[in-house]
This record gives structure tokens, sequence and C-alpha cells, in this order.
């Protein structure tokens, strides 16, 4: 079927990549369909030289109106909204878009005309799951989900390669950063990545400008990195952290973009979750191999700060027991499975 499809996800890494089994879907059940993705710039590099994607649009959820309805112009005949954005459904309704596929619980939600009836504060299933589960707005029936895979050129792999010159294996990608959960201690990322060292691993930092900042300040001001750690974090754009990654044999992070990039790239994963309810490794696990680290705390439905009792529940998580988690996912690869410590 010849028909112009624009999957909208335009916020976070994980989130997008946790789209795209919508994309491989719609290859599927609707041959000679044209997939197109509405995504941020930043995060938009993620997309290139996958099969099952045309192309893609961006736009910045800030940009004024205009640019907004210029993004659903040009031959669009649906837009799947993965996730209401309520700025993006009026532009959509505005360009007369002939089909609006979203979510129908929002006030807003008339402004499509395609509505699927599905809480996801319910965290039920998996993210990629509610996803796909979209497509029943165009009749289908949606497939059980595949993993999301990423594409890395063969040159890409090589500079990645290089990348981790002169460093011992195993390799080991530690990613202090993140936005959407909760975070480690960097002063804890730090001995870790230094245990590490200490026992022969080759250990890359990686993480924005930002992040750099923040845990340069907090972790590294007053001590000296082993030669068996390389710090790029503020130094790697998207497809190149996408090629460093792709030539780690695990990735360490919390519940970020990352981990679902190095599941993508079939590379196992040491996650480290929160206990927030929106933040349930039954929706947002990492699609691989590894290992979900959770503190054995209650689930609490918002984080408090230091007025909860379990304020401390990141600290759970000790560097012997998140090096242990390593040792076993290297050692003996397998389905992901999750911890409480």
């Amino acid at each position: 079927m010849s028909m112009n499809v624009l999957i909208v996800r335009p916020d976070g890494i994980g989130d997008v990549l946790l789209s795209l089994p919508v994309a491989t879907q719609l290859r599927e059940l609707m041959p000679g369909v044209r997939v197109e993705f509405l995504t941020s710039p930043t995060v938009a590099p993620l997309l290139e030289h996958h099969p099952d994607v045309d192309a893609v649009r961006t736009i910045r959820l800030t940009d004024p109106l205009a640019e907004l309805r210029r993004a659903f112009s040009q031959g669009v005949e649906v837009a799947v909204f993965l996730k209401p954005f309520r700025r993006l459904m009026w532009a959509a309704w505005l360009v007369r878009v002939p089909i609006r596929i979203a979510t129908g619980y929002r006030w807003y939600s008339p402004l499509s005309n395609r509505r699927i009836y599905e809480h996801r504060s319910e965290f039920s299933k998996h993210e990629s799951e509610y996803n796909v589960d979209m497509l029943r707005g165009l009749g289908l029936s949606p497939r059980k989900v595949q993993p999301p895979t990423l594409f890395v050129t063969e040159h890409e792999r090589t500079v990645g390669r290089s990348s981790w010159a002169n460093l011992p294996g195993p390799r080991v990608v530690v990613h202090p950063g993140g936005f959407s959960a909760r975070r480690w201690r960097p002063e804890s990322y730090r001995d870790l990545a230094f245990e590490l060292a200490q026992a022969g691993y080759g250990v890359m930092l990686t993480g924005s400008e930002s992040e750099k900042k923040e845990f340069e300040s907090s972790a590294l001001s007053t001590v000296k990195i082993p030669t068996e750690i390389k710090n790029c974090m503020g130094q790697l754009s998207l497809r190149q952290l996408m090629a460093v990654i792709a030539n780690a044999h695990v990735v360490v992070s919390g519940a970020t973009g990352p981990a679902h990039m190095a599941a993508a790239l079939g590379i196992p994963t040491v996650s480290l979750f929160d206990p927030r309810r929106n933040n349930l490794p039954v929706r947002w696990k990492p699609l691989g191999t590894g290992v979900v680290l959770r503190p054995d705390v209650p689930t609490c439905d918002k984080c408090i700060g230091d007025a909860c009792s379990y304020w401390d529940c990141l600290d759970h998580f000790t560097v012997d027991n998140v090096a242990a988690a390593i040792r076993q996912v290297l050692d003996t690869p397998s389905a992901l499975v999750i911890h409480h410590v």
C-alpha cells in the first residue's frame, strides 16, 4: 500500500529508539509504505542508515507554530503521535493531515481522528509494545515486538575501534549521565571505573558536555585518572558514541538512552534503575542481554527528595555489586535479568 506515514516522537534517545519497532512493523504490514520520523535535531542521527526509515524530519518543541506546521506538510498522509504533544497535534490538525492517530484520553485528543484508548500510566507492558499498538489506528493488527536494531557503518565501526586503542580488554563503557532518571553518585561511578581499571579492564567514560562538567567537578577534581580509563565525556557525537558502544563488551549506565543504544547494537548492559513507578523495568528495560539493578525499596510514585525515608535508595548499589553484575554479564551473557539489591 502506497502511503506516507510520519512517526512523531521528538524527545529522548530511548524514546525514539523504542519507536523503531513501529517503523519495522509498518514495513511488514503495509508493503510499499513510506516511513518517516519527526524527531529532534539532537536525536535524528540515531536513525541514519536504518533500512526501515525512509526520511527524517526535525523540529524543536519550542519552534514557532509555523515551523511545526511545515513539519507536517509535503505529503504527510498519516501522523502517528506515539506521545501526544499538544502543539504538534495542533499543527497537524491545522495542516489537515488526513489521518492523525493518538491516544484518546487527553482533553486535546479531538485534534486526532483515529484514537487509541489505552492508559500507558498503567505500566502493564513495555514502551515498545505500547508504541506498536498505535498501529491499530490504521486498522492493522500489531505483531509481537522484535527488539529494535541500530546500524553503524563499517567506517564508523573502524573509527570506533580506534577510540579503544591502547586500552585493555574487556572494554567497558561507563556512562554517568542521564536526564529522565535519578542517578547514582558521580563518586560511585568514578570508584567503579577505578576498580575496573585496577582489575585490568579498559574503561571509557561517556556523556554530554554538561554531564562532563558535573561529573568532573564532583568526582575527578582531586584525582588522577589511571591509564586504563579514557575520559571521552563531552567529546563524542551521537554517531561516534554509537560506534564506541558497538566496540565495547558491556555498557554501564542509568536508565537512559545509551543503555537502549547498547541493546540495539547487541552489546550487553548493566542498568541502574531508580524505584519510581514511571521508571519500572517492565516498561523501560533495554531490550537486550544483561542485568537491571533496582534498589530493594518500595516502588514510589515520584521522588520527593530527602523527605523520603528511602532517599538514599541508589546507595543500595555498591561498587562491588555493580562490578559483580559486569562480571556476570561478561562471563555468562543471557537474557536480561533483574536484580534487587
